[in-house]
């Protein structure tokens, strides 16, 4: 990583972003003025969904090769919502981690190819930065913060301090929560992605009616757990065969109340273990962003606890929530405005915490 001159005080700088680090493809443009304060000028995504239904979940080949067919096309088309043409850019910034090899490699390659080809910096972008960053470019939200980060292969709670600079409290021991979504949605038939199917069929049910763990409530350390709420929803649905669509109903009712519960219950103690490294008299916001963070049943909750705790929360809407690339080219800005770029030998990396410095939990498995 190479420093350079923090951008102009009075200038605006325009970036463009690229997301491939799943199974989303995506481009787009952002401007951010002088004062921090940004907009959104282009912003294209293809889910690859239809691609990957069938299986169940992600297939890393199929998501790679959907990257390469698609990618130049939205960088076309992001460009063309923004006006402008390549030469207009400050910077290119490109996700490089964490994910899967084959997608960051299509997306950083090419970012690269394009800073090259029209001499503009490039910034190999941290996805989980670009989540924890959103609220900047959505809201006018500058750290430091508290952020709960909620995804398919992330479940954690930092402080924010500033860019470049988090200190992780909490973090799962096992699945994440968008693992856990997707898993339940497997088991209970509702298809992929798990995360909407669920929220859905929840809508239709009526809570209370199974009794449900709420992982790790009341423990002292900040950490989460939903690999036994899942195994608890299947024992229940091998208990109920067969199942009828008001049982499906029912289930993920309760297992989204038990979510909600047991979430609330992890974010309340890392509010805790996080007031004293707030700056006094600094502004208190628990920010949510990640996939997850679309689940309006979990926003609701969190907004109670915040309120109760002397917080604000702080969401980005749901079109920006999962991966998208206008956070990777606002994460870009914002480092670019550091002084912050990379050189075109920047390494894909598809494990990459956001506080290497962080001791993993007792039992945690290898997430990053």
């Amino acid at each position: 990583m190479s420093g350079g001159q923090p951008a102009s005080a009075s200038s605006e700088t325009l970036v463009l972003g690229i997301e491939t680090s799943c199974d989303e493809t995506a481009a787009a443009v952002v401007v951010r003025d002088g004062s921090g304060r940004g907009r959104v000028l282009g912003n294209v995504v293809r889910s690859q969904w239809d691609q990957h239904r069938a299986y169940g979940g992600v297939v890393p080949e199929i998501a790679a090769r959907a990257h390469v067919e698609c990618l130049d096309d939205l960088i076309a088309a992001a460009m063309g919502e923004a006006g402008i043409g390549f030469d207009r850019l400050d910077a290119v910034a490109a996700t490089a981690g964490p994910g899967l090899v084959g997608g960051l490699i299509v997306g950083l390659v090419t970012g690269k190819a394009i800073a090259l080809a029209h001499g503009k910096p490039l910034v190999a972008v941290n996805h989980l930065e670009a989540h924890a960053l959103t609220v900047g470019l959505t809201d006018g939200i500058d750290p430091p913060y508290l952020l709960l980060l909620v995804s398919g292969g992330h479940t954690q709670t930092l402080v924010v301090h500033g860019v470049g600079r988090y200190e992780r409290l909490g973090t799962t021991i096992d699945d994440a929560l968008g693992e856990a979504f997707d898993k339940t949605a497997k088991l209970l038939g509702l298809g992929f992605p798990g995360g909407p199917a669920v929220e859905a069929m929840a809508r239709r049910g009526r809570a209370g009616r199974f009794s449900l763990p709420r992982p790790m409530l009341g423990r002292a350390e900040p950490h989460f757990s939903f690999a036994g709420l899942k195994t608890a929803v299947r024992h229940q649905a091998l208990a109920l065969q067969p199942l009828t669509d008001a049982d499906v109903a029912d289930l993920c009712a309760d297992f989204e109340a038990a979510v909600a519960s047991s979430v609330r219950d992890r974010v309340a103690r890392s509010i805790d273990l996080a007031e004293p490294l707030l700056p006094p008299g600094s502004a208190r916001h628990l920010v949510v962003a990640g996939g997850v963070a679309a689940n309006q049943h979990l926003r609701a909750t969190l907004a109670a606890l915040a309120t109760e705790r002397g917080f604000d929360l702080v969401a980005p809407p749901i079109s920006l929530c999962g991966d998208n690339a206008a956070m990777i080219a606002w994460a870009g800005a914002s480092r670019l405005a550091h002084g912050l770029t990379d050189g075109l030998d920047a390494p894909v990396r598809p494990r990459w915490p956001l506080d290497a410095t962080a001791a993993p939990a007792i039992g945690a498995g290898v997430k990053a």
